[in-house]
């Protein structure tokens, strides 16, 4: 997933994949193991990798994880999740996570989509 972006999501991304890239030298096996049992968990399946993304999202919202949480729109996006979509997933979850759930939405998540989005076209 290529997620060259701007500000200050960008900088999340990098200081992510620079995190992650540090972790891989250090903890090879580890590492390894990891991103194969993720990716496998993110392939077409009984649920479509749009569904999964969707639910991930839910999830790091629910969490309050935000490098997950600018991972997975972005992901709901490359997977072709519409907006709309992307908002009924974050009301589901903020059924569960109230307010921490819906500060996150109404910030990180709609910076996100406007920067994810923006890139695209």
């Amino acid at each position: 997933m290529d997620m060259q972006t701007h500000g200050s999501i960008g900088n999340a991304i990098h200081n992510y994949k620079e995190g992650m890239g540090t972790f891989t030298k250090k903890m090879p096996e580890l590492a390894e193991l990891f991103n194969a049992y993720t990716e496998k968990c993110f392939q077409e399946g009984h649920l479509s990798q749009k569904e999964k993304q969707l639910i991930a999202l839910g999830i790091s919202l629910y969490s309050q994880d935000e490098y997950c949480i600018i991972y997975h729109v972005k992901g709901c996006i490359d997977q072709g999740a519409t907006e709309a979509e992307i908002l009924e997933a974050i009301g589901v979850t903020a059924a569960f996570g109230g307010g921490a759930v819906m500060s996150q939405a109404v910030t990180l998540v709609q910076e996100a989509m406007t920067e994810f989005t923006s890139i695209q076209q």
